[in-house]
């Protein structure tokens, strides 16, 4: 008889790594929390939040103790739990560097959420108070664990679409809160680049594999709409990729949800539409033959993020998604802020190879690597 394929179980908790959740809003609520319990070798170990019952909510909630729940200014008292290995980091963008030094500094592992920080001078700060503990840091860019990315990358890379020529890439959505975080400056680094548009320049990244060698940006900040006193509102930017590739990238806060990525080849074309949400990402590959869409597993991407973290962990290796691939990131959105005051091309500095600020592949459901 054929053997049943193995179905991989839970580590037990001794062994899985446990994380300190870093900010309890809507996030860490409904995708981060219940992802962990779902984890293969990772769970919630404590929480952090500036609302103390909020947190012994949470805690009765998914079966911590009151003991779990910590405050920020008693963030340090963490240094004592030997349960709780890694912390993410789930704050405004201004707050990230703060609390990853703080972290690295009792010895803590550290997953931060996208952006890094608020600009790439912040972003080395933290990679290099990581670095200086011993401790590893990862960026949480969730795109580039999931088996519709992979399968896609492969596509892009493998030639199965001829020779790239262009890629065109949307994220907007509708952020109505005159007052919300996001809209802050010196909360947020910037508008719906830092938080959305970073998408789009950070799948495209992922799909080549390369750098960019040049930034064009042009951005829209309306006087008479007080969500916008602050950030940009829309910005548009080009991308200039090795070898005369092209990515053109719209980003915004006053438009209907659109999250698209497609990648122009000589004989064909790869279509994710949608291709930044939680759940439903859905895949397109066309040539001359027609289209097809691979069938392939909705993960929970922030498991996958958790797993991944844990695993290198355990295992002392770089994450595939560093604290570096962040700092990328942010160079080339101060490039494109750079460009959009100026209205020139801003040149980047020239990096040789394929993915070269990524660590240790991550394991991806199905076998789409």
């Amino acid at each position: 008889m054929p053997q049943k394929p193995e179905i991989p179980l839970p580590e037990s908790e001794s062994r899985r790594v446990g994380y300190a959740i870093v900010g309890i809003g809507e996030l860490s609520s409904e995708e981060l929390i219940p992802a962990a319990r779902t984890s293969e070798h990772a769970y919630v170990a404590a929480l952090v939040t500036g609302d103390p019952e909020k947190g012994k909510a949470f805690a009765h909630a998914y079966d911590l103790t009151e003991g779990d729940v910590y405050t920020y200014e008693r963030f340090e008292a963490l240094k004592d739990r030997e349960d709780v290995e890694a912390v993410y980091i789930v704050l405004p963008n201004s707050l990230h560097r703060e609390y990853t030094e703080r972290a690295a500094k009792m010895g803590k592992h550290v997953l931060c959420e996208k952006p890094l920080s608020v600009n790439a001078a912040d972003a080395q700060a933290m990679v290099d108070a990581c670095r200086a503990a011993g401790v590893l840091l990862m960026t949480a860019y969730r795109c580039q664990y999931t088996p519709q990315h992979w399968a896609a990358r492969e596509a892009v890379q493998g030639g199965k679409i001829g020779p790239v020529k262009l890629l065109d890439a949307i994220h907007g959505q509708v952020e109505q809160d005159p007052e919300a975080w996001r809209l802050k400056r010196d909360l947020a680094g910037g508008g719906p680049l830092p938080d959305v548009g970073i998408y789009c320049l950070n799948t495209i990244r992922f799909m080549l594999g390369q750098e960019p060698e040049w930034v064009l940006a042009t951005l829209h900040q309306p006087q008479d709409d007080p969500r916008f006193r602050e950030v940009e509102e829309s910005m548009s930017f080009l991308l200039g990729f090795p070898g005369g590739v092209v990515a053109n990238c719209l980003t915004s806060y006053g438009t209907q949800k659109t999250a698209t990525l497609r990648v122009l080849g000589e004989q064909g074309t790869v279509l994710m539409d949608p291709a930044y949400t939680y759940q439903g990402l859905r895949l397109t590959l066309s040539d001359q033959h027609g289209d097809v869409q691979p069938r392939l597993p909705d993960e929970d991407q922030f498991g996958l993020e958790f797993d991944h973290f844990a695993q290198c962990i355990r295992a002392g290796k770089t994450p595939w998604t560093p604290g570096e691939e962040g700092v990328q990131d942010h160079r080339i959105m101060d490039a494109l802020y750079q460009s959009a005051r100026s209205g020139q091309v801003v040149r980047l500095e020239r990096l040789e190879g394929r993915d070269v600020f990524r660590g240790e592949k991550p394991h991806v459901p199905s076998g789409s690597q």
